[in-house]
């Protein structure tokens, strides 16, 4: 197996503008009740209470989608990863609106929490557009790389959906040459409308609202683990 750890490193400023104080309280008063622990193992039961199919997000952005993908199935639970705390309390005030006991957060590192889970542990894994790193001496920091994606294919169940979504040219070349390499994944498109046309259950995000009105092609992989 290669190693995820290369890609381990958090690359950039975890903060961005300054919290309004309605935001900061989330922060101090919602965040601690819905963080995955910090250490140990983790599971459905851990984390739920029960054992419920679980979902995962990896760098959820603002939380459009992992709020949408909860709210459509309240009985699964739904993990989110994400470096960065502007990111975090986006999440947060969703969960606080919509009122979501189904997701726990992470505010760091995805692959620190995903190799706690156990194997064949995940229904379904996200990946919605990741750093592109274009330049070709950043490649190994992308997150589609053998050893991020042989964690990934770890702990999925079999059967079970890695969903992978970018307006980056440069990434999604990378991804398809990265993922035909592989055995272990069966890209699900047949035609190129399956990948050029958002499925029903993938909710839209800011981030891919803003790259459609500057005019950017979005691409949406759909893989299911063997």
């Amino acid at each position: 197996m290669n190693d995820p750890t290369t890609i381990r490193r958090l690359y950039g400023r975890s903060t961005g503008r300054k919290l309004r104080i309605g935001q900061a309280a989330l922060v101090e008063e919602l965040l601690p009740e819905v963080s995955v622990p910090d250490d140990g193992p983790i599971d459905a039961q851990s984390l739920f209470g029960d054992d419920r199919p679980l979902e995962f997000e990896i760098g959820f952005g603002a939380g459009e989608h992992l709020a949408g993908q909860a709210a459509a199935r309240p009985d699964h639970g739904f993990i989110g990863c994400e470096p960065f705390l502007n990111g975090v309390v986006g999440a947060l005030m969703h969960i606080r609106d919509e009122e979501l006991d189904n997701v726990r957060l992470h505010m760091g590192d995805a692959l620190t929490v995903l190799e706690r889970l156990p194997d064949q542990s995940l229904d379904r894994l996200y990946l919605l557009h990741p750093d592109p790193w274009r330049k070709a001496r950043h490649a190994k920091r992308r997150m589609v790389n053998h050893g991020p994606l042989d964690m990934i294919h770890a702990k999925l169940k079999p059967g079970a959906e890695f969903r992978l979504g970018t307006d980056d040219p440069t990434y999604c070349h990378w991804s398809m040459m990265v993922m035909s390499q592989r055995r272990d994944f069966e890209w699900q498109a047949r035609t190129a409308n399956d990948f050029l046309t958002r499925p029903i259950d993938w909710p839209e995000t800011r981030y891919e609202r803003k790259a459609r009105k500057a005019g950017r092609e979005v691409w949406y992989f759909r893989y299911t683990r063997i």
